[in-house]
Protein backbone atom coordinates (compact mmCIF):
# COMPACT_ATOMS: atom_id res chain seq x y z
CA UNK A 1 0.00 0.00 0.00
CA UNK A 2 1.34 3.44 -0.95
CA UNK A 3 1.74 6.14 1.68
CA UNK A 4 -1.08 8.10 0.03
CA UNK A 5 -3.42 5.10 0.14
CA UNK A 6 -2.56 4.47 3.79
CA UNK A 7 -3.20 8.11 4.59
CA UNK A 8 -6.59 7.98 2.82
CA UNK A 9 -7.54 4.77 4.67
CA UNK A 10 -6.60 6.34 8.02
CA UNK A 11 -8.68 9.43 7.29
CA UNK A 12 -11.65 7.23 6.37
CA UNK A 13 -11.38 5.31 9.64
CA UNK A 14 -11.13 8.54 11.62
CA UNK A 15 -14.17 9.92 9.79
CA UNK A 16 -16.11 6.72 10.50
CA UNK A 17 -15.11 6.87 14.20
CA UNK A 18 -16.23 10.50 14.41
CA UNK A 19 -19.53 9.66 12.73
CA UNK A 20 -20.15 6.82 15.22
CA UNK A 21 -19.31 9.12 18.14
CA UNK A 22 -21.56 11.85 16.75
CA UNK A 23 -24.40 9.35 16.23
CA UNK A 24 -24.06 8.10 19.80
CA UNK A 25 -24.13 11.69 21.08
CA UNK A 26 -27.27 12.44 19.06
CA UNK A 27 -28.95 9.29 20.44
CA UNK A 28 -27.96 10.34 23.99
CA UNK A 29 -29.37 13.83 23.48
CA UNK A 30 -32.61 12.46 22.06
CA UNK A 31 -32.91 9.94 24.90
CA UNK A 32 -32.34 12.70 27.46
CA UNK A 33 -35.02 14.85 25.86
CA UNK A 34 -37.43 11.95 25.76
CA UNK A 35 -36.76 11.19 29.46
CA UNK A 36 -38.58 14.34 30.48
CA UNK A 37 -38.48 15.16 34.16
CA UNK A 38 -41.86 14.33 35.71
CA UNK A 39 -44.00 16.79 37.59
CA UNK A 40 -44.29 15.74 41.23
CA UNK A 41 -47.40 16.24 43.36
CA UNK A 42 -46.85 15.28 47.02
CA UNK A 43 -50.08 15.34 49.05
CA UNK A 44 -50.12 14.84 52.83
CA UNK A 45 -53.28 14.31 54.87
CA UNK A 46 -53.12 15.20 58.56
CA UNK A 47 -54.20 12.64 61.20
CA UNK A 48 -55.78 10.45 58.52
CA UNK A 49 -56.69 7.04 59.90
CA UNK A 50 -55.98 3.64 58.36
CA UNK A 51 -59.70 2.78 58.36
CA UNK A 52 -60.77 6.13 56.90
CA UNK A 53 -60.21 5.54 53.18
CA UNK A 54 -62.71 3.72 51.01
CA UNK A 55 -60.43 0.95 49.77
CA UNK A 56 -59.76 -0.10 53.38
CA UNK A 57 -63.45 -0.79 53.87
CA UNK A 58 -64.41 2.52 55.44
CA UNK A 59 -67.95 3.86 55.58
CA UNK A 60 -66.43 7.19 54.54
CA UNK A 61 -66.71 7.85 50.80
CA UNK A 62 -63.44 8.70 49.05
CA UNK A 63 -64.10 8.15 45.33
CA UNK A 64 -61.23 10.32 44.08
CA UNK A 65 -58.64 8.82 46.38
CA UNK A 66 -59.90 5.31 45.65
CA UNK A 67 -59.71 5.83 41.88
CA UNK A 68 -56.24 7.31 42.10
CA UNK A 69 -55.04 4.50 44.36
CA UNK A 70 -56.50 1.75 42.18
CA UNK A 71 -55.03 3.46 39.11
CA UNK A 72 -51.59 3.36 40.73
CA UNK A 73 -49.90 1.32 43.43
CA UNK A 74 -51.28 1.03 46.97
CA UNK A 75 -48.55 0.87 49.57
CA UNK A 76 -49.74 -1.68 52.12
CA UNK A 77 -46.52 -2.10 54.08
CA UNK A 78 -45.93 1.62 54.42
CA UNK A 79 -44.96 3.45 57.62
CA UNK A 80 -44.95 6.98 58.94
CA UNK A 81 -44.26 8.40 62.40
CA UNK A 82 -46.87 8.51 65.21
CA UNK A 83 -47.18 12.32 65.17
CA UNK A 84 -46.88 15.39 62.96
CA UNK A 85 -43.45 17.04 63.18
CA UNK A 86 -41.46 13.78 63.11
CA UNK A 87 -43.16 12.57 59.91
CA UNK A 88 -42.83 15.92 58.15
CA UNK A 89 -39.20 16.36 59.13
CA UNK A 90 -38.34 12.86 57.88
CA UNK A 91 -40.37 13.26 54.68
CA UNK A 92 -38.56 16.48 53.80
CA UNK A 93 -35.06 15.43 54.90
CA UNK A 94 -34.89 11.66 54.31
CA UNK A 95 -33.40 11.25 57.80
CA UNK A 96 -34.61 9.57 60.98
CA UNK A 97 -35.61 11.91 63.77
CA UNK A 98 -32.82 10.51 65.98
CA UNK A 99 -30.42 12.06 63.45
CA UNK A 100 -32.02 15.52 63.46
CA UNK A 101 -32.60 15.97 67.20
CA UNK A 102 -36.40 15.82 66.87
CA UNK A 103 -36.90 12.54 68.74
CA UNK A 104 -39.44 13.85 71.24
CA UNK A 105 -42.93 15.18 70.63
CA UNK A 106 -43.70 17.92 68.16
CA UNK A 107 -42.47 21.48 67.71
CA UNK A 108 -44.79 23.71 69.74
CA UNK A 109 -45.39 27.27 68.49
CA UNK A 110 -43.13 29.10 70.99
CA UNK A 111 -40.19 26.68 70.83
CA UNK A 112 -36.87 27.70 69.30
CA UNK A 113 -36.67 24.52 67.29
CA UNK A 114 -36.75 23.28 63.73
CA UNK A 115 -35.44 20.82 61.18
CA UNK A 116 -31.67 21.54 61.28
CA UNK A 117 -30.47 23.87 58.57
CA UNK A 118 -27.65 21.47 57.68
CA UNK A 119 -30.26 19.04 56.33
CA UNK A 120 -31.22 20.08 52.79
CA UNK A 121 -34.88 19.47 52.07
CA UNK A 122 -36.34 17.57 49.17
CA UNK A 123 -37.32 20.97 47.75
CA UNK A 124 -33.68 22.11 47.87
CA UNK A 125 -32.61 19.09 45.87
CA UNK A 126 -35.45 19.32 43.36
CA UNK A 127 -34.82 23.02 42.80
CA UNK A 128 -31.17 22.16 42.12
CA UNK A 129 -32.48 19.70 39.51
CA UNK A 130 -34.36 22.49 37.73
CA UNK A 131 -37.81 22.26 39.33
CA UNK A 132 -40.19 25.04 40.21
CA UNK A 133 -41.02 24.30 43.85
CA UNK A 134 -44.14 25.30 45.78
CA UNK A 135 -45.58 24.44 49.19
CA UNK A 136 -49.22 24.98 50.17
CA UNK A 137 -50.55 24.06 53.61
CA UNK A 138 -49.13 23.04 56.98
CA UNK A 139 -45.42 23.51 57.72
CA UNK A 140 -44.75 22.47 61.35
CA UNK A 141 -40.99 21.92 61.18
CA UNK A 142 -39.93 25.19 62.77
CA UNK A 143 -40.18 28.92 62.11
CA UNK A 144 -38.49 30.79 64.98
CA UNK A 145 -36.14 32.58 62.56
CA UNK A 146 -36.69 33.39 58.89
CA UNK A 147 -34.05 30.82 57.97
CA UNK A 148 -36.54 28.08 58.89
CA UNK A 149 -39.41 29.36 56.73
CA UNK A 150 -40.36 27.33 53.63
CA UNK A 151 -39.01 29.93 51.20
CA UNK A 152 -35.62 29.55 52.91
CA UNK A 153 -35.82 25.74 52.71
CA UNK A 154 -35.98 25.25 48.95
CA UNK A 155 -39.50 26.41 48.06
CA UNK A 156 -40.01 29.16 45.49
CA UNK A 157 -43.35 30.01 47.06
CA UNK A 158 -45.34 29.20 50.18
CA UNK A 159 -48.94 29.70 51.25
CA UNK A 160 -50.11 28.17 54.50
CA UNK A 161 -49.68 28.05 58.26
CA UNK A 162 -46.57 27.42 60.32
CA UNK A 163 -47.82 25.79 63.54
CA UNK A 164 -49.49 22.42 64.10
CA UNK A 165 -53.20 23.27 64.10
CA UNK A 166 -55.64 26.17 64.00
CA UNK A 167 -59.22 27.13 63.22
CA UNK A 168 -60.20 26.10 59.66
CA UNK A 169 -62.07 29.36 59.01
CA UNK A 170 -60.41 32.10 61.06
CA UNK A 171 -56.88 30.63 60.82
CA UNK A 172 -56.44 31.64 64.47
CA UNK A 173 -54.35 29.66 66.94
CA UNK A 174 -53.97 29.88 70.72
CA UNK A 175 -51.20 28.26 72.71
CA UNK A 176 -51.91 28.92 76.36
CA UNK A 177 -52.32 32.70 76.59
CA UNK A 178 -50.47 33.30 73.33
CA UNK A 179 -52.97 33.81 70.51
CA UNK A 180 -52.70 34.99 66.94
CA UNK A 181 -53.45 34.40 63.28
CA UNK A 182 -51.30 31.82 61.53
CA UNK A 183 -51.40 32.25 57.75
CA UNK A 184 -48.58 33.32 55.45
CA UNK A 185 -48.23 34.22 51.80
CA UNK A 186 -44.55 33.53 51.23
CA UNK A 187 -43.02 35.37 54.21
CA UNK A 188 -45.81 37.91 54.69
CA UNK A 189 -48.71 37.61 57.15
CA UNK A 190 -52.01 37.05 55.31
CA UNK A 191 -55.09 38.50 57.02
CA UNK A 192 -57.55 38.65 54.12
CA UNK A 193 -58.70 35.01 54.17
CA UNK A 194 -60.86 34.86 57.27
CA UNK A 195 -64.01 32.89 56.56
CA UNK A 196 -62.37 30.75 53.85
CA UNK A 197 -62.35 27.05 54.76
CA UNK A 198 -58.72 25.91 54.62
CA UNK A 199 -59.22 22.77 52.50
CA UNK A 200 -60.87 24.90 49.80
CA UNK A 201 -58.36 27.71 50.28
CA UNK A 202 -55.33 25.49 49.88
CA UNK A 203 -56.74 23.50 46.97
CA UNK A 204 -57.60 26.70 45.11
CA UNK A 205 -54.10 28.06 45.66
CA UNK A 206 -52.61 24.83 44.26
CA UNK A 207 -54.92 25.04 41.23
CA UNK A 208 -53.82 28.66 40.72
CA UNK A 209 -50.15 27.61 40.79
CA UNK A 210 -50.86 24.89 38.22
CA UNK A 211 -52.77 27.24 35.92
CA UNK A 212 -49.98 29.86 35.96
CA UNK A 213 -47.04 27.48 35.69
CA UNK A 214 -44.72 28.01 32.74
CA UNK A 215 -44.02 24.91 30.67
CA UNK A 216 -40.24 25.38 30.67
CA UNK A 217 -39.74 23.80 34.12
CA UNK A 218 -40.93 20.64 35.81
CA UNK A 219 -43.23 21.31 38.74
CA UNK A 220 -42.97 20.13 42.35
CA UNK A 221 -45.96 20.94 44.57
CA UNK A 222 -45.99 19.90 48.22
CA UNK A 223 -49.56 19.96 49.56
CA UNK A 224 -49.76 19.19 53.30
CA UNK A 225 -53.46 19.72 53.96
CA UNK A 226 -54.76 20.87 57.34
CA UNK A 227 -57.45 18.21 56.94
CA UNK A 228 -58.36 16.11 58.76
CA UNK A 229 -56.70 17.30 61.97
CA UNK A 230 -58.84 18.76 64.76
CA UNK A 231 -60.69 21.04 65.32
CA UNK A 232 -63.59 19.18 63.76
CA UNK A 233 -64.99 21.73 61.29
CA UNK A 234 -66.47 21.35 57.82
CA UNK A 235 -69.12 23.06 55.66
CA UNK A 236 -72.48 21.44 56.37
CA UNK A 237 -72.95 20.15 52.83
CA UNK A 238 -70.12 17.64 53.32
CA UNK A 239 -71.38 16.41 56.68
CA UNK A 240 -75.02 16.00 55.62
CA UNK A 241 -74.28 12.93 53.47
CA UNK A 242 -73.26 11.04 56.63
CA UNK A 243 -76.60 11.36 58.40
CA UNK A 244 -76.41 7.62 59.18
CA UNK A 245 -73.36 8.07 61.45
CA UNK A 246 -74.76 8.75 64.90
CA UNK A 247 -71.46 9.66 66.53
CA UNK A 248 -71.16 13.44 66.06
CA UNK A 249 -67.36 13.57 65.94
CA UNK A 250 -67.18 10.70 63.46
CA UNK A 251 -69.87 12.32 61.29
CA UNK A 252 -68.05 15.67 61.12
CA UNK A 253 -64.73 13.96 60.55
CA UNK A 254 -66.25 11.96 57.67
CA UNK A 255 -67.40 15.21 56.08
CA UNK A 256 -63.88 16.62 56.42
CA UNK A 257 -62.47 13.55 54.67
CA UNK A 258 -64.96 13.91 51.81
CA UNK A 259 -64.06 17.57 51.41
CA UNK A 260 -60.37 16.67 51.22
CA UNK A 261 -61.15 13.90 48.73
CA UNK A 262 -62.95 16.43 46.53
CA UNK A 263 -59.99 18.83 46.81
CA UNK A 264 -57.54 16.16 45.67
CA UNK A 265 -59.81 15.35 42.73
CA UNK A 266 -59.97 19.03 41.74
CA UNK A 267 -56.19 19.34 41.86
CA UNK A 268 -55.77 16.24 39.68
CA UNK A 269 -58.31 17.67 37.22
CA UNK A 270 -56.36 20.94 37.05
CA UNK A 271 -53.21 19.00 36.19
CA UNK A 272 -55.13 17.16 33.47
CA UNK A 273 -56.52 20.39 32.02
CA UNK A 274 -53.01 21.83 31.72
CA UNK A 275 -51.80 18.68 30.01
CA UNK A 276 -49.45 17.85 32.89
CA UNK A 277 -51.12 14.72 34.25
CA UNK A 278 -49.60 12.13 31.90
CA UNK A 279 -46.15 13.23 33.07
CA UNK A 280 -46.98 13.56 36.77
CA UNK A 281 -46.05 11.36 39.72
CA UNK A 282 -48.54 11.84 42.54
CA UNK A 283 -47.91 10.60 46.07
CA UNK A 284 -50.57 10.54 48.77
CA UNK A 285 -49.65 9.87 52.39
CA UNK A 286 -50.97 10.42 55.87
CA UNK A 287 -48.62 11.88 58.48
CA UNK A 288 -49.68 9.47 61.25
CA UNK A 289 -52.52 7.27 62.40
CA UNK A 290 -55.99 8.64 63.01
CA UNK A 291 -56.85 10.38 66.28
CA UNK A 292 -59.61 8.32 67.89
CA UNK A 293 -60.55 11.19 70.19
CA UNK A 294 -61.31 13.40 67.16
CA UNK A 295 -63.29 11.08 64.89
CA UNK A 296 -60.45 9.15 63.23
CA UNK A 297 -60.15 5.38 63.15
CA UNK A 298 -57.46 2.80 62.44
CA UNK A 299 -59.38 -0.45 62.90
CA UNK A 300 -58.44 -3.29 62.85
CA UNK A 301 -55.00 -2.01 63.79
CA UNK A 302 -54.04 -1.56 67.42
CA UNK A 303 -53.61 1.91 68.91
CA UNK A 304 -53.89 5.37 67.37
CA UNK A 305 -52.10 8.65 66.77
CA UNK A 306 -49.18 9.14 69.14
CA UNK A 307 -48.63 5.43 69.79
CA UNK A 308 -45.93 3.06 68.56
CA UNK A 309 -48.57 0.43 67.74
CA UNK A 310 -49.48 -0.19 64.10
CA UNK A 311 -52.48 2.13 64.45
CA UNK A 312 -50.11 5.03 65.02
CA UNK A 313 -47.50 4.20 62.40
CA UNK A 314 -48.93 1.99 59.63
CA UNK A 315 -50.00 4.71 57.23
CA UNK A 316 -52.35 5.14 54.32
CA UNK A 317 -50.25 5.73 51.23
CA UNK A 318 -50.26 5.26 47.47
CA UNK A 319 -48.55 6.46 44.31
CA UNK A 320 -50.34 7.28 41.05
CA UNK A 321 -48.74 7.96 37.70
CA UNK A 322 -49.16 7.21 34.01
CA UNK A 323 -45.40 6.63 34.10
CA UNK A 324 -45.80 3.48 36.16
CA UNK A 325 -45.36 0.13 34.45
CA UNK A 326 -48.63 -1.27 33.08
CA UNK A 327 -48.01 -4.56 34.86
CA UNK A 328 -47.94 -2.86 38.26
CA UNK A 329 -50.88 -0.46 37.98
CA UNK A 330 -53.77 -1.51 40.19
CA UNK A 331 -51.60 -3.58 42.51
CA UNK A 332 -50.82 -3.39 46.22
CA UNK A 333 -47.14 -3.31 47.05
CA UNK A 334 -46.09 -5.57 49.95
CA UNK A 335 -42.59 -4.07 50.17
CA UNK A 336 -41.50 -2.47 53.43
CA UNK A 337 -41.41 1.29 52.96
CA UNK A 338 -40.96 4.31 55.22
CA UNK A 339 -41.71 7.99 54.80
CA UNK A 340 -37.95 8.76 54.65
CA UNK A 341 -37.80 6.80 51.40
CA UNK A 342 -39.62 9.48 49.42
CA UNK A 343 -36.58 11.77 49.57
CA UNK A 344 -34.10 9.62 47.59
CA UNK A 345 -36.86 8.04 45.49
CA UNK A 346 -38.18 11.34 44.17
CA UNK A 347 -34.85 13.15 43.88
CA UNK A 348 -33.40 10.34 41.76
CA UNK A 349 -36.59 10.00 39.72
CA UNK A 350 -36.32 13.73 38.99
CA UNK A 351 -32.77 13.33 37.69
CA UNK A 352 -31.29 15.06 40.72
CA UNK A 353 -28.44 13.99 42.95
CA UNK A 354 -27.91 13.48 46.66
CA UNK A 355 -24.68 15.48 46.89
CA UNK A 356 -24.50 17.65 49.99
CA UNK A 357 -26.95 15.63 52.04
CA UNK A 358 -26.07 14.16 55.40
CA UNK A 359 -26.23 10.34 55.50
CA UNK A 360 -29.78 9.42 54.53
CA UNK A 361 -31.94 6.83 56.27
CA UNK A 362 -34.27 6.55 53.27
CA UNK A 363 -33.95 4.16 50.33
CA UNK A 364 -34.72 4.65 46.64
CA UNK A 365 -37.93 2.61 46.25
CA UNK A 366 -38.71 3.29 42.58
CA UNK A 367 -37.66 -0.14 41.32
CA UNK A 368 -39.62 -1.86 44.09
CA UNK A 369 -42.72 0.22 43.32
CA UNK A 370 -42.51 0.26 39.54
CA UNK A 371 -41.07 -3.18 38.81
CA UNK A 372 -42.33 -5.17 41.76
CA UNK A 373 -38.76 -5.82 42.90
CA UNK A 374 -37.97 -6.61 46.51
CA UNK A 375 -37.85 -3.55 48.75
CA UNK A 376 -34.30 -2.38 49.47
CA UNK A 377 -35.45 -1.72 53.05
CA UNK A 378 -35.14 -4.63 55.47
CA UNK A 379 -35.48 -2.73 58.72
CA UNK A 380 -37.12 0.41 60.01
CA UNK A 381 -36.47 2.43 63.15
CA UNK A 382 -39.78 3.80 64.40
CA UNK A 383 -38.03 5.93 67.03
CA UNK A 384 -35.98 6.11 70.21
CA UNK A 385 -37.33 8.82 72.50
CA UNK A 386 -35.01 9.63 75.43
CA UNK A 387 -37.30 12.28 76.95
CA UNK A 388 -40.48 10.26 77.46
CA UNK A 389 -40.42 9.18 81.14
CA UNK A 390 -39.04 5.65 81.52
CA UNK A 391 -41.54 2.84 81.97
CA UNK A 392 -40.61 0.18 84.49
CA UNK A 393 -37.09 -1.21 84.79
CA UNK A 394 -34.70 -2.71 82.22
CA UNK A 395 -35.54 -6.34 81.51
CA UNK A 396 -31.94 -7.17 80.49
CA UNK A 397 -28.47 -5.90 81.28
CA UNK A 398 -25.81 -5.21 78.67
CA UNK A 399 -28.16 -4.21 75.88
CA UNK A 400 -30.81 -1.60 75.10
CA UNK A 401 -32.75 -0.34 78.13
CA UNK A 402 -36.34 -1.58 77.74
CA UNK A 403 -37.68 1.23 79.94
CA UNK A 404 -36.96 3.68 77.09
CA UNK A 405 -39.76 4.36 74.60
CA UNK A 406 -38.63 2.87 71.28
CA UNK A 407 -39.68 0.57 68.43
CA UNK A 408 -37.86 -1.21 65.63
CA UNK A 409 -38.89 -3.36 62.68
CA UNK A 410 -36.48 -6.00 61.30
CA UNK A 411 -37.96 -8.06 58.48
CA UNK A 412 -41.31 -9.31 59.71
CA UNK A 413 -40.43 -8.73 63.37
CA UNK A 414 -41.32 -5.66 65.42
CA UNK A 415 -40.09 -4.89 68.90
CA UNK A 416 -41.52 -2.21 71.19
CA UNK A 417 -40.03 -0.99 74.48
CA UNK A 418 -40.99 1.51 77.15
CA UNK A 419 -44.38 3.21 77.03
CA UNK A 420 -45.91 2.61 73.57
CA UNK A 421 -49.07 4.67 74.08
CA UNK A 422 -52.68 3.55 74.18
CA UNK A 423 -52.88 -0.13 73.28
CA UNK A 424 -56.58 -0.63 72.53
CA UNK A 425 -58.28 -1.83 69.38
CA UNK A 426 -61.05 0.68 68.62
CA UNK A 427 -63.73 -0.26 66.05
CA UNK A 428 -65.44 2.62 64.21
CA UNK A 429 -68.73 3.71 65.84
CA UNK A 430 -70.76 2.41 62.88
CA UNK A 431 -69.77 -1.18 63.73
CA UNK A 432 -71.35 -0.93 67.18
CA UNK A 433 -68.54 -3.01 68.67
CA UNK A 434 -66.89 -2.39 72.01
CA UNK A 435 -63.24 -1.39 72.24
CA UNK A 436 -60.90 -4.27 73.00
CA UNK A 437 -58.32 -4.00 75.76
CA UNK A 438 -56.23 -6.74 77.31
CA UNK A 439 -54.21 -7.13 80.48
CA UNK A 440 -50.69 -8.27 79.66
CA UNK A 441 -48.31 -10.10 81.96
CA UNK A 442 -45.01 -8.39 82.70
CA UNK A 443 -41.69 -10.17 83.41
CA UNK A 444 -40.44 -10.30 87.01
CA UNK A 445 -37.55 -7.92 86.29
CA UNK A 446 -39.94 -4.96 86.02
CA UNK A 447 -43.14 -3.85 87.71
CA UNK A 448 -44.60 -2.59 84.42
CA UNK A 449 -44.66 -4.40 81.08
CA UNK A 450 -42.22 -2.63 78.78
CA UNK A 451 -41.27 -5.19 76.13
CA UNK A 452 -43.27 -6.62 73.23
CA UNK A 453 -42.37 -8.64 70.14
CA UNK A 454 -44.68 -9.31 67.19
CA UNK A 455 -44.46 -11.03 63.84
CA UNK A 456 -46.24 -8.37 61.81
CA UNK A 457 -46.55 -10.52 58.68
CA UNK A 458 -48.53 -13.15 60.61
CA UNK A 459 -50.06 -10.85 63.21
CA UNK A 460 -50.56 -7.40 61.63
CA UNK A 461 -52.93 -6.30 64.39
CA UNK A 462 -50.50 -7.09 67.23
CA UNK A 463 -52.55 -9.53 69.27
CA UNK A 464 -49.83 -12.09 70.08
CA UNK A 465 -46.80 -10.91 72.03
CA UNK A 466 -43.92 -13.34 71.43
CA UNK A 467 -41.26 -11.65 73.55
CA UNK A 468 -41.01 -14.57 75.98
CA UNK A 469 -41.13 -17.28 73.29
CA UNK A 470 -38.41 -15.73 71.09
CA UNK A 471 -35.55 -14.59 73.37
CA UNK A 472 -32.90 -14.84 70.63
CA UNK A 473 -34.82 -12.48 68.35
CA UNK A 474 -35.48 -10.13 71.27
CA UNK A 475 -31.79 -9.95 72.12
CA UNK A 476 -30.82 -9.36 68.48
CA UNK A 477 -33.31 -6.54 68.10
CA UNK A 478 -32.40 -4.92 71.42
CA UNK A 479 -28.75 -4.93 70.35
CA UNK A 480 -29.80 -3.26 67.10
CA UNK A 481 -31.69 -0.58 69.05
CA UNK A 482 -28.52 -0.10 71.10
CA UNK A 483 -26.63 0.50 67.85
CA UNK A 484 -29.15 3.07 66.65
CA UNK A 485 -29.03 4.81 70.01
CA UNK A 486 -25.26 5.16 69.60
CA UNK A 487 -25.80 7.08 66.33
CA UNK A 488 -28.39 9.50 67.76
CA UNK A 489 -27.70 13.21 68.14
CA UNK A 490 -28.81 15.00 71.33
CA UNK A 491 -32.54 15.56 71.49
CA UNK A 492 -33.68 19.19 71.26
CA UNK A 493 -36.87 20.14 73.08
CA UNK A 494 -36.44 23.71 74.34
CA UNK A 495 -38.64 25.58 76.78
CA UNK A 496 -41.29 27.96 75.49
CA UNK A 497 -39.99 31.39 74.54
CA UNK A 498 -42.29 34.28 75.62
CA UNK A 499 -40.84 36.37 72.77
CA UNK A 500 -42.84 34.20 70.35
CA UNK A 501 -46.14 35.72 71.55
CA UNK A 502 -48.06 36.98 68.48
CA UNK A 503 -49.08 40.03 70.52
CA UNK A 504 -45.48 41.20 70.06
CA UNK A 505 -45.63 40.66 66.28
CA UNK A 506 -48.74 42.34 64.97
CA UNK A 507 -51.07 39.52 66.04
CA UNK A 508 -49.46 36.85 63.86
CA UNK A 509 -47.50 33.72 64.54
CA UNK A 510 -44.17 33.94 62.78
CA UNK A 511 -40.41 34.29 63.21
CA UNK A 512 -39.45 36.20 66.35
CA UNK A 513 -35.65 36.16 66.38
Amino acid sequence: MTMQAAKTTGQSRMLLTNLVTLSALIVLIISTCEAKQPHILLVVADDYGFHDIGYHGSEIRTPNLDNLAHGGVRLENYYVQPICTPTRSQLLSGRYQIHTGLQHGIIWPPQRNGLPLDSPTIADKLREAGYATHAVGKWHIGFYTKDYLPTSRGFDSYFGYLTGSEDYYTHYRCYGKMCGTDLRNNTDPADQYKGFYSTHLFANRVIDIISKHEDDKPLFIYVPFQAVHSPLQVPEIYEEQYWFINDRDRRTYAGMVSCMDEAVGNIAMAMQQRGFWDNTVMIFTTDNGGQILDGGNNYPLRGWKGSLWEGGTHGVGFIHSKLLSDKIIGSASPGLMHVTDWFPTLVKLAGGNLNGTKPLDGFDQWSAINNGDNSPRTELLHNIDPLTPPSGSPVFNGTFDTSIRAALRMGDWKIITGDPGNSSWIPPPTLSKAAITITERHPPQTDVKNLWLFNIAKDPNEYNDLSEQEPVIVKKMLDRLQYYQSTAVPCRYPDDDPLADPAKHGGFWGPWL
